[in-house]
């Protein structure tokens, strides 16, 4: 990832509204959800959930697909992976990482 796409996907990721969203989505897999499902669990106007929706595909962080007469959402695990590799290729000083789940970085000298 390039830092133009970076600081384009943090941007749209930089708002209350299109986080929960991203979130929501992530949580929901590669399936997706429906617009409305998405307004239903956010308690959000679909009015305002169309323009949050707008901002995170022209981030590429989700993908829209049409099925019947439901337009379907779903994250772009590509480029949420993408993202999450340019923000920790530099981990640690080159120091070696510790798992998932606990401290990133190995504690450093006092």
């Amino acid at each position: 990832m390039v830092d133009k796409d970076a600081v384009v996907a943090l941007a749209a990721l930089a708002q209350e509204s299109r986080l929960a969203t991203f979130r929501l989505l992530v949580q929901a897999g590669p399936g997706g959800l429906a617009a409305s499902r998405i307004a239903e669990a956010l308690g959000m106007p679909p009015s305002s959930l169309s323009f949050h929706l707008k901002e995170l595909t022209h981030a590429n962080l989700i993908v829209p697909r049409q099925e019947g007469r439901f337009v379907i959402y779903a994250a772009q695990f590509g480029t949420m992976n993408a993202l999450l590799g340019f923000l920790t290729e530099n981990c640690c000083g080159g120091n070696s990482c510790s798992s998932i789940g606990s401290q990133a970085c190995e504690a450093g000298p006092t």
